[in-house]
């Protein structure tokens, strides 16, 4: 007489499912108690530091590894099963997927909080349009080679599909080799970051502020209102000018002063100058020369920094200070100069002096 526990079903007995049952059902607890155990340590640790590491570690084990094993665990079990080979194939293609998309997961589960993290270390808030198009990028990468992965484990040949990549690649690369150049240039300025979004350059001879950087263009809002898109590989070709990083304003600027300009009043105008300068609220006043002779004036020229970096606010101080430079000026009876301006001075000659010659009378 057969035992109840060796009657066959589908090819086994139902001893041989209940050890596949108890190899889940032990393993699940395992697992249980492991990561209970692990999890309560790593929350510890991760309340006690202020990196993000450890969080990173925690998200992936929570979401990525845990689940997989479990898998694992249930594909092992049911090894210990006799199955057809179509099931036995079907098995084996199946825990293949669900392992490269695991692994893919996790892989993007690292490189996006790894990201994060360097961006929030950066001081960048503004970092999510950045992360999107570096995910996108990187998807892309790890899906393709876990697919070639996948199929290398299915049986087919990876030389040849590695090879036929390559071809692949070199093509796709030659033709869009002005879209990879903007792409690489989009790593270069993530990274190296000349400029960020709310920023105001000068690019060449456009201007503007920084409302967008994707993966292939830059956008700019000029001044006059129109938006101005560049190619990411252009902009690192460009002089980039970028005022929004400037700590203080370095100002030059000069004036012109008549000839016949009494000597005493031209010695006191660069002190008069200088009182009028450090007189503005949060400047750092440089020089004040008596600088050059000009052919048809006396040149002026004044050095200064607005410790307020913005255009207005330094538009503001030299208003004021040209307004009391000529207000003085005009007080001391200094007359400002013109560059075409030639004074000529015409002088009687003496009685005495020999008549020169006159031309005959016709």
């Amino acid at each position: 007489m057969i035992e109840w526990h060796e009657r066959m079903y589908w090819g086994n007995t139902l001893q041989a499912y209940l050890v596949a049952a108890g190899i889940v059902l032990l393993g699940v607890i395992v697992l249980k108690l492991l990561k209970g155990l692990a999890l309560r340590r790593l929350r510890k640790f991760a309340g006690a530091t202020q990196t993000g590491i450890d969080d990173l570690i925690l998200n992936m084990l929570e979401k990525g590894v845990l689940p997989l094993l479990y898998i694992v665990l249930v594909y092992f079990s049911l090894k210990t099963l006799w199955l057809s080979p179509f099931l036995t194939k079907t098995l084996k293609v199946a825990m293949a997927v669900v392992t490269v998309f695991f692994i893919v997961r996790i892989l993007t589960m690292g490189v996006s909080s790894l990201l994060e993290y360097y961006f929030a270390k950066q001081g960048k808030t503004e970092a999510k349009n950045a992360m999107n198009g570096v995910m996108i990028i990187t998807q892309i990468v790890l899906w393709v080679f876990g697919v070639v992965f996948l199929l290398g484990n299915l049986g087919l040949d990876i030389g040849s599909i590695l090879a036929g990549l390559g071809i692949g690649g070199i093509a796709i690369a030659l033709a869009a080799q002005n879209i990879l150049g903007d792409i690489f240039a989009y790593f270069s300025i993530l990274f190296d970051r000349p400029y960020e979004v709310g920023e105001f350059l000068i690019v060449g001879e456009r201007l503007g502020t920084v409302t967008y950087i994707g993966v292939k263009t830059t956008r700019i809002q000029s001044l006059s209102g129109e938006e101005l898109s560049f190619s990411n590989h252009n902009m690192l070709n460009e002089w980039i000018h970028n005022y929004s990083r400037m700590e203080k304003r370095r100002v030059v600027f000069g004036f012109n002063v008549a000839y016949g300009t009494p000597a005493d009043k031209l010695e006191q105008i660069p002190g008069i100058v200088k009182e009028i300068i450090l007189a503005q609220d949060k400047v750092e006043l440089d020089r004040v020369h008596f600088a050059q002779f000009k052919e048809y004036y006396l040149f002026f020229e004044a050095v200064y920094y607005s410790m307020e970096p913005g255009y207005t606010e330094y538009m503001d101080k030299q208003q004021r200070i040209n307004l009391a430079i000529y207000r003085k000026l005009e007080e001391m009876g200094v007359q400002f100069a013109f560059s075409t301006t030639r004074n000529v001075f015409l002088q009687t000659a003496d009685p005495d002096s020999p008549k020169l010659p006159q031309p005959p009378a016709e």
